[in-house]
């Protein structure tokens, strides 16, 4: 087994069902592992799936080296599960996507260059001039609609928790080592605020924080209740932050 000082970089993937994509996903970032030309590291952490999407994940990782499932007892969360492969993780520079892939692998390869630049936190941002989107003609109304919401939330966000940064809920974010195991030891969202809450962390542990351009694909749509409803959850998250930043829990 490589020890970390090896490993240039390790990808955290959070999955959660998704078995139609999950093949495709797979055999994009062990390509994107193996051109890479240094020891990159892929570790997928299983948030208690179907056992089919389970099955399917395990036989396409089976015996290939640095690539690592965890799987967790019950299904805890995006947070949880992103904390739990951060903290794992061997590599130098650690970056966390979603499983969809979102972002193309050129991005991880973008955060890992932005880590290796200087900072200690590279964030992907959607609404730096320079990002791009990729939106299907049958997801417009989303894109006015659900995504004019979210950056009003994200408006909110900046003005009570992380002034100065552009895009908080971005899936796609990297770490140095240290500063993924001094954020990640310390979150406590289990939910889609984790994003949030780890970057209100790094701040007030001094890191050094840069946006970087992304491209980002619109694929999917959530129905109206599950947006409503992931909606309150967020919101509920974000005045638990705001307290125990007020609390200085954080630091």
């Amino acid at each position: 087994m490589k020890r970390c000082a090896d490993i240039d970089l390790t990808v955290v993937i959070p999955v959660w069902n998704g078995k139609e994509r999950l093949p495709r996903s797979i055999e994009t970032l062990i390509a994107f592992a193996e051109a890479r030309g240094r020891p990159t590291e892929l570790l997928f952490v299983d948030d208690h799936s179907e056992p089919e999407t389970a099955a399917i994940l395990e036989q396409l990782c089976a015996g290939r080296d640095l690539v690592t499932v965890l799987r967790n007892d019950r299904n805890r969360g995006k947070g949880y599960s992103v904390a739990a492969g951060m903290q794992a993780a061997r590599g130098r520079f650690v970056v966390f996507t979603d499983a969809d892939l979102a972002y193309p692998p050129e991005d991880i390869e973008r955060a890992a260059h932005e880590l290796g630049d200087g900072c200690d936190v590279a964030v992907g941002c959607r609404v730096l001039p320079e990002s791009r989107y990729l939106v299907s003609p049958s997801f417009f109304h989303y894109f006015y609609t659900r995504h004019v919401l979210s950056r009003l939330l994200n408006r909110l966000v900046r003005w009570a928790l992380v002034p100065g940064l552009l895009d908080t809920q971005a899936g796609l974010k990297g770490f140095t080592r240290d500063a993924a195991q001094r954020v990640f030891s310390r979150t406590t969202v289990s939910g889609f605020a984790f994003d949030v809450e780890c970057l209100v962390i790094a701040r007030r542990a001094g890191l050094r924080v840069r946006q970087f351009p992304v491209l980002f694909r619109y694929d999917d749509e959530p129905t109206s209740v599950r947006f409503v409803f992931d909606g309150i959850r967020l919101l509920r998250d974000l005045a638990m932050i705001g307290w125990y930043d007020w609390r200085r829990r954080y630091g």
